[in-house]
């Protein structure tokens, strides 16, 4: 009968409604007449929730898929006849007689027999889903509590053998937490043993600090069994401290200072209240003062005012200091100091005067001439010269010394802010020293592994008066984000020189550690870097911005914790947009442009319109179309760069393109000719007025030679206002915005971190080390 009636509804359906062929098709799968409903696996997760009658030989077999029945268990009492509704085929009703029904498999029921099907095969990654979905839905289910602690148990062991003993651990405590009851003296056993092993992997990695704090965690939640593994690794620990600590001594005694001060704190991290530990730090810091940073990015050039390398622009200010150095952001552009005195810009703005006061300055910083200032500022407008620098030649039309600490720069028209133009390394040349030598008090040691060292110069140590400064300033890479964190709360570091918002967020929590953002972002966007035919091409460039979802690769990057972080948007253009509207630093920032959105569709169709205008010249030009090569993306050596670009890439993929990922060596961040199409830079473009050019600009990262785009720096570097400056700018962002001569991304606002212990670091610092020579160590 349940055969006659699913039939002749089949056949009514196909004759009222369009499209019956596929619409029966669908229908068909919901029922049949024989044999049993196909094996879903994990496509059953895909389904709304369903239950399967299955009939008796006796009416004609064959089986169901209906919608939920009201009662989710097989009646006492199964008499008269059942009605319900076949899927495909709500909301008509069907019925049969009990006598027909053979048996009943309700939906709850397969999914904790897919689970403990799959947890038997030890299918624990297949289990998860199906286990998750009864948790959430079903939660009173009896012998779901059972359910999911075999699959702890089981998965926990299965890890434990594959050598992932965190995992296992994890499991076993979660297991432990959940039903205490469940194989306890297995569970206990199990957790004892994980915990010695998982131990001995943290020491043999030296992650003590890590295995101190989880050994008190454990101590304390299983003080009740007694574990004898506990026991056992205390009494290892501390023998262990001890040794770490007479051997900080011995490297004391040997005035092998940094080997000692290694060894104390990992005698600490050991056991924290090991006797006379904290003395031994505090001894080992006043006999040979040293900070010691983390980064995530190691430095292998050095220059405070370079664009793309964040490195660079932090090591850089340890050795060295600038002509003009940007101290903040005032109403009208940057807060440019003049590093041998005063500087004061006339009314009409067509006279900078430089007014020398070397009296307060240390050595070598004290000895300049004022002749060879005056010739360094003309060789920066003379094309021979190697300082030579296109805006500052534009702007500048006279160089006058008058008197013996007065030079007066005449200006050929008026100029909003002229000290933007004058960021020079001053380096040792300048006193008659070598050229690339130290003018800051720090130089650079040696690099070994994962260490950069920078000592006090001779002239430093000698002006020593404060037995506090740092003697030696060590950056220590670290692989990612994670790793630094945790080493800078152990002690291990003193500083982290860039911390990510989510990672500030927890921080802030530790009353030992200090978090301060900076004052600046930084704007990260992808250079184009080679002459691959389509990365040329306009459509093509917005088919690629169109093909990324940069919100959410943001919002990934940010982390749950750091979601929402002041400052932290998706741009539009390649200028910074401010950490607010208010803030000064957006002046270059239309806020009426929206970043283009995330649209796979239309990235695919201007990928295909820029295929087709590339055939067609080619075909004018009777020459061979070029080929759509896959996409070399390169990025730096550093964590968050590393997702981002995979992550960029897998969302190309998508839209049919193949990516190729480039690494960079540490410290770098350009690829060399021909490695890479693409290139993934965080800028510091904290002067659009300036940097506008070494961004864009024919010899700028870009390297553009749009004819547009150039007339519009043109007119930039021509303003006379403020005014002008800011339409000129906003012209250059509408402009880039659809030209893009570079793909903008985001902003990113960071933050640093250090210890309390380290004095005179600064709150509202534009670099890690701009008060270097003020740091002092608490002892």
């Amino acid at each position: 009968m349940i055969r006659t009636l699913l039939l002749l509804a089949i056949l009514l359906a196909g004759c009222l409604i369009p499209g019956v062929e596929q619409s029966a098709q669908a229908q068909i799968q919901s029922y049949s007449r024989q044999g049993k409903p196909p094996e879903l696996g994990l496509d059953l997760l895909r389904q709304d929730p369903y239950d399967l009658i299955f009939f008796t030989p006796q009416s004609g077999g064959g089986w169901a898929m209906v919608t939920p029945l009201p009662f989710r268990d097989m009646p006492s009492r199964r008499d008269g006849k059942l009605e319900f509704e076949v899927m495909g085929l709500q909301p008509k009703k069907f019925g049969a007689k009990w006598t027909e029904i053979e048996r009943i498999d309700f939906w709850e029921k397969r999914l904790e027999q897919e689970t403990s099907d799959r947890i038997a095969g030890g299918d624990f990654t297949g289990a998860f889903p199906f286990l998750s979905i009864l948790i959430r839905d079903y939660p009173t289910r009896p012998g779901l509590r059972n359910l999911r602690s075999d699959f702890l148990f089981k998965n926990a062991f299965q890890r434990a053998e594959k050598g992932e003993r965190g995992e296992a651990l994890a499991l076993l405590e979660e297991l432990h937490q959940y039903n205490p009851e469940y194989r306890q003296k297995e569970v206990i056993n199990g957790i004892s043993g994980t915990t010695s092993t998982l131990m001995r992997s943290l020491m043999e990695e030296k992650q003590y600090a890590i295995a101190q704090q989880l050994l008190v965690r454990l101590k304390k939640s299983y003080k009740a069994y007694n574990l004898e593994s506990i026991s056992r690794l205390e009494n290892e620990f501390l023998q262990l401290a001890q040794e770490k600590r007479d051997q900080a001594l011995k490297a004391l005694e040997a005035k092998d200072y940094r080997l000692a001060r290694t060894r104390a704190i990992e005698s600490i991290n050991l056991k924290p209240d090991i006797e006379g530990g904290e003395k031994l730090v505090s001894d080992i810091a006043k006999a040979y003062p040293m900070v010691r940073v983390g980064v995530l990015q190691a430095a292998r050039e050095f220059d405070p005012v370079r664009l793309d390398s964040w490195a660079a622009r932090r090591a850089g200010r340890l050795l060295y200091r600038n002509l003009f150095e940007i101290h903040g952001v005032l109403p009208e552009g940057g807060d440019y100091r003049f590093l041998f005195g005063d500087s004061e810009l006339s009314a009409d703005r067509k006279l900078l005067t430089l007014n020398l006061n070397l009296s307060k300055l240390e050595p070598p910083l004290d000895k300049l001439g004022i002749d060879f200032l005056a010739d360094q500022l003309a060789n920066r407008a003379r094309p021979e010269q190697p300082e030579y620098y296109t805006p500052w030649a534009a702007a500048v039309d006279g160089i006058a010394i008058n008197g013996p600490r007065r030079i007066d720069l005449t200006l050929r028209r008026p100029n909003v802010l002229p000290t933007c133009l004058l960021q020079l390394n001053v380096d040792g040349s300048w006193f008659g020293g070598e050229a690339g030598e130290p003018t800051n008090d720090y130089k650079l040691g040696e690099i070994k592994g994962e260490e950069t060292r920078f000592k006090l110069t001779d002239i430093a140590k000698s002006n020593l008066s404060d037995p506090s400064k740092p003697q030696e300033i060590v950056e220590i890479h670290c692989s990612n984000a994670g790793d630094a964190v945790e080493r800078l709360r152990r002690g291990d570091i003193d500083v982290l020189d860039q911390l990510f918002p989510a990672d500030a967020a927890r921080l802030r929590k530790n009353k030992d550690i200090t978090v301060v953002p900076y004052p600046l972002p930084t704007v990260h966007m992808l250079i184009p870097c080679s002459d691959h035919p389509y990365i040329a091409n306009d459509n093509f460039r917005r088919a690629l911005v169109y093909g990324m979802d940069r919100e959410n690769i943001l919002n990934m990057l940010l982390g749950k914790e750091g979601a929402g972080s002041a400052g932290c948007r998706v741009l539009s253009g390649p200028f910074p947009a401010g950490l607010d509207p208010q803030d000064p630093l957006g002046y270059a920032y239309d806020q009426d442009i929206k970043p283009h959105p995330f649209e796979p569709s239309l990235s695919r169709l201007l990928k295909q319109v820029a295929i087709n205008m590339m055939e067609e010249e080619a075909k004018r030009n009777k020459e061979t179309p070029p080929k759509l090569r896959e996409i070399r993306l390169a990025h730096p050596a550093d964590n968050m760069s590393r997702i981002a670009c995979q992550t960029i890439a897998d969302q190309w993929k998508l839209t049919g393109l193949e990516v190729e990922l480039v690494e960079l060596p540490p410290g770098k961040t350009m690829p060399d000719p021909d490695q890479a199409d693409l290139c993934y830079v965080s800028t510091a473009i904290w002067e659009p007025i300036l940097d506008a050019r070494r961004v864009l600009g024919p010899e700028g990262l870009a390297k553009c030679e749009d004819q547009l785009l150039g007339l519009g720096l043109r007119r930039l570097e021509e303003a006379l206002n403020w005014g002008e400056v800011r339409q000129r700018l906003l012209d250059l962002h509408f402009i880039s915005h659809h030209e893009l001569p570079v793909i903008p991304l985001w902003q990113m606002v960071d933050s640093y971190a250090y210890r309390k212990n380290l004095r005179g670091v600064g709150r509202n610092i534009i670099s890690l080390y701009q008060n270097a020579d003020s740091w002092r160590i608490e002892f």
